[in-house]
């Protein structure tokens, strides 16, 4: 009998030990973190980009047919040689998370990273790998990126109006908006007058923006994410703006980067502008750029930031819209 109970006990032992392992791998598939985890289905399902001008400025996708406002038709049925527009379509193409710290190489494109989150099977902790995602032309792509040119008839600068937001469109509010970047490059100008060739021939760095459009609104699983990964305090709403560091370089698995790291041989502080609690106020819009007399080439990148603390599994399966409109003005009225 004692011996059919020590059997028993250790039968016992072994089963609870097993629906221990079990448990600690379940903890460790559901933590949540920057980035989503490489097994979740990432789909901002549908993509508006809205790209308009108030009066006393026109904006082109060809530098030929002038318009006031762009969609992205116009965007992705620009044709020259050479062109690198893409929206992916949110369909079979789907936008994932990538991050930079806005490197621009000579050809005038930012350098984007597409990362995944893995974890160590040794030591348990997650790592983060990254490969260097480029755009191409068409509807496929981890991120939007495309060309725009501005005419005008002087030397001015450019600001963003109140219009401009990046927000969710569908049916449940899981906050990836609060994730979102856009990015412009100016790239370079022409005289007036210049062949729309002169204009598409343009490349370069003259200056770029980072702009975050909702760092000060996180999602409950947000705020915890920041806690509980990068050791920073949060709030739902009016939270001061966080800093964070992109990637800069590929990461492979050998080099056994966490997560949570800073090393500057992978990433490097990124520098944003933002805006009030409740937007662009309509009483000081953003300063962004100057045009100058002719036709300026701008590129313009749309994406969700792995490293923000917003990007994480419970923000994934949304659609946004992007709505950019430019103005000549400081102000409304």
């Amino acid at each position: 009998m004692a011996k059919r109970e020590r059997k028993s006990r250790k039968r016992r032992r072994v089963l609870l030990a097993i629906i221990m392992i079990l448990f600690v791998g379940v903890v460790l598939t559901t933590s949540t973190y920057a980035w989503f985890t490489a097994n979740t289905t990432v789909t901002v399902s549908s993509i508006d980009v809205n790209v308009s001008t108030s009066s006393g400025l026109q904006i082109s996708a060809d530098a030929n047919d002038w318009k006031a406002i762009l969609t992205n038709n116009d965007l992705l049925n620009a044709n020259w040689t050479g062109i690198r527009n893409q929206i992916p379509n949110g369909v079979d193409e789907v936008t994932v998370p990538v991050s930079t710290v806005g490197d621009v190489d000579a050809d005038g494109y930012m350098q984007m990273y597409r990362g995944t989150v893995e974890t160590d099977n040794t030591t348990g902790r997650n790592i983060l790998t990254a490969v260097k995602s480029l755009e191409t032309q068409g509807t496929s792509g981890d991120f939007i990126a495309f060309d725009v040119f501005f005419l005008s008839s002087e030397r001015q600068m450019i600001y963003l109006t109140s219009e401009s937001s990046v927000v969710y469109s569908g049916s449940a509010d899981k906050g990836i908006q609060n994730a979102a970047r856009v990015g412009f490059i100016k790239e370079g100008s022409v005289a007036y007058g210049s062949t729309p060739a002169q204009a598409y021939a343009i490349k370069g760095n003259v200056s770029k923006m980072i702009w975050e459009p909702n760092y000060d609104v996180h999602k409950a699983s947000g705020v915890a994410n920041a806690s509980s990964v990068y050791g920073v305090t949060t709030s739902t709403t009016g939270g001061s703006k966080l800093s964070y560091s992109g990637v800069r370089a590929p990461i492979s698995i050998t080099d056994n980067v966490p997560l949570n790291s800073t090393s500057s041989t992978w990433f490097g502080p990124v520098t944003t502008v933002g805006s009030v609690a409740s937007g662009i106020p309509t009483t000081a819009y953003l300063q962004m750029f100057e045009v100058e007399e002719g036709i300026t080439k701008v590129r313009i990148y749309m994406w969700i930031e792995g490293q923000d603390v917003d990007c994480e599994d419970h923000a994934s399966g949304s659609s946004l819209t992007f709505n950019l409109q430019f103005s000549i003005n400081d102000k409304a009225g």
